[in-house]
């Protein structure tokens, strides 16, 4: 099958069932690109992601534009960004217009709330993938170092969290980089 056509389903896929955006989506997008259609290693997703969250814009977006152009070229950025954002818009609109009759109803609330463990579940899962290629590339000395300063810098310093991952980038590249 062509490329750009794995890309367009492969986003589709994983931007239709993300639910509550990008954030949700990033599990299932490892899912498509690294398991399943092998477009990039899981360090390779990892550092896609981390450069990505140091960008500004969406992560969804930049996640499609970057693993389509290098799976397909610019056909496959296309194909990748319609899948992301086409899908997302139309839900929009007609989502939106059904919740705004029925906003009072116990059941569109409860399905909004109950939906919410799950992807917290997604989340996780991505936090301990990504979590054991950085202890096996790094060692745990390092990546608990970097993982308290981080989360002291953004929790407790409100650094904001593109500035940590910069940080992070700048280290690497001078202490892990030789």
């Amino acid at each position: 099958m062509e490329t750009w056509i794995e890309l367009l389903i492969g986003f589709f896929l994983a931007n239709v069932f993300g639910y509550g955006g990008g954030p949700s989506s990033i599990p299932l997008m490892y899912r498509e690109i690294v398991p399943h259609y092998h477009w990039l290693s899981g360090a390779e997703f990892s550092n896609m992601l981390a450069l990505g969250n140091s960008l500004p814009g969406p992560i969804a977006t930049k996640i499609a534009a970057y693993v389509g152009y290098d799976a397909a070229g610019w056909m496959g950025v296309l194909a990748a960004e319609a899948a992301t954002v086409v899908p997302s818009a139309v839900a929009l609109i007609v989502l939106m217009r059904i919740l705004q009759k029925y906003k009072q109803s116990q059941a569109v609330k409860g399905m909004t709330l109950l939906v919410q463990p799950v992807i917290a579940v997604m989340m996780l899962q991505l936090t301990i993938q990504s979590s054991k290629e950085s202890i096996l590339s790094i060692g745990w000395i390092q990546f608990a170092a970097i993982a308290l300063i981080s989360y002291w810098l953004m929790q407790r310093r409100k650094v904001h969290p593109a500035l940590v991952i910069v940080g992070a980038f700048v280290y690497g590249g001078i202490f892990l980089g030789r």
